[in-house]
């Protein structure tokens, strides 16, 4: 049923966000204060749950695009989703009766809650990707059939465009990724406008709801000082992302990262106190593979989350810095995430990675290096 969600909810909200946007997503921090800021004119956001959403009602996706390596030094103004929306919805000679996060990480789980807050519209507890992922067409929305456009982009000084590719999304991404670049990295979206009964059929559901209580739970096992990771551990096992493994425990010892083409691309390495072992983990905004001594670990994807180790807070690809004590996780995805269709559009041959996809549960907790805490 449908719930409110109030302004004191948002930073645990937003810790959760962070750990299912695997490291990208854009900064949650940046977003929760765009969305304090207007539910503290406009109150409470009204979250939907999907199958209260009718089937013939028009739900239109918002979010940021960009590398979240820009958005820490170029904030937005804050009526950049509004406006994609308004846009989009001129084109279409229809109102929406609801947005919905394309993705549940990150910033881009706040930012149809702004607008949410902005218009009086409803939010769909919902989304696309079940995780972040750096493209357009790496939607569960795509995989099952619903067209990414018409999209529309807006930039901070007002300027909006509409991008209409029919059928193919990846063509789709690749214009918007283009206009995303000239407006100076970062652009907000409104695309995959469809019905209620499509958001049903595609949508990866509950993943605001997810997001709250991963965040409750590590903040409420901080304050009790028991251990976050299994409090996440007990808050996953019920939910369609049931299994979690503890991947790798160690330190930051090298980092590399450049912004290419509108993407954060770069690898990471972790060492382990006490031990010869490491862990790489390359990500492309998001974390995709992660291999131990050459082993791969986890992939794409099944979601690979790098916790700093004392408090579980979750750690952003553009957050992580030489000598950061780590606890990487990986944590498994729904199964509409892992059919054929899904795997050929966001498994790791989409991002080139030659591994096949192997679910992150058959890996042996026993078999990971752990450090000694302290």
């Amino acid at each position: 049923m449908s719930w409110k969600l109030s302004s004191d909810q948002l930073p645990d909200l937003a810790r959760g966000a962070a750990l299912l946007g695997t490291g990208g997503g854009g900064d949650p921090f940046i977003g929760r204060l765009l969305v304090e800021r207007a539910m503290a004119e406009t109150g409470p956001v009204t979250v939907l749950d999907p199958e209260e959403v009718d089937d013939d009602a028009l739900v239109i996706p918002t979010a940021q695009m960009g590398a979240p390596t820009v958005v820490v030094e170029k904030i937005p103004r804050g009526t950049e989703p509004v406006a994609a929306l308004r846009a989009l919805e001129r084109h279409l000679g229809r109102r929406a009766q609801a947005t919905m996060p394309i993705e549940c990480g990150g910033i881009n789980s706040m930012i149809p809650l702004l607008v949410a807050a902005r218009t009086g519209l409803p939010v769909v507890d919902a989304d696309g990707m079940g995780r972040a992922f750096p493209e357009l067409q790496m939607e569960t929305f795509s995989v099952y059939g619903v067209a990414g456009s018409p999209l529309a982009i807006a930039g901070e000084n007002d300027e909006t465009a509409i991008i209409d590719t029919g059928a193919d999304n990846r063509r789709m991404e690749s214009f918007a990724r283009a206009l995303t670049i000239r407006l100076g990295g970062v652009g907000h979206i409104a695309e995959y406008a469809m019905s209620g009964a499509d958001v049903k059929r595609t949508a990866v559901p509950r993943t605001i709801s997810l997001a709250l209580s991963l965040g409750t739970a590590i903040r409420e096992a901080r304050a009790a000082h028991h251990d976050a990771v299994e409090a996440l551990r007990t808050a996953l096992r019920p939910t369609l992302y049931s299994h979690l493994r503890v991947l790798f425990r160690g330190k930051v010892v090298d980092v590399e990262r450049r912004t290419v083409e509108g993407f954060a691309r770069g690898r990471v390495r972790f060492a382990a106190s006490g031990g010869d072992s490491s862990m790489d983990v390359e990500f492309q905004n998001e974390n995709l593979v992660a291999t131990v001594d050459g082993d791969v670990r986890c992939l794409v994807p099944d979601l690979i989350v790098v916790l700093e180790a004392d408090t579980a807070e979750p750690i952003t690809t553009e957050g992580l810095r030489y000598g950061q004590r780590v606890t990487v996780v990986g944590i498994s995805t729904p199964d509409l995430m892992r059919t054929p269709e899904a795997l050929a559009t966001f498994g790791p041959a989409a991002f080139g990675i030659r591994h096949r996809f192997a679910p992150v549960e058959a890996t042996p907790e026993d078999a990971v290096p752990a450090a000694p805490r302290g």
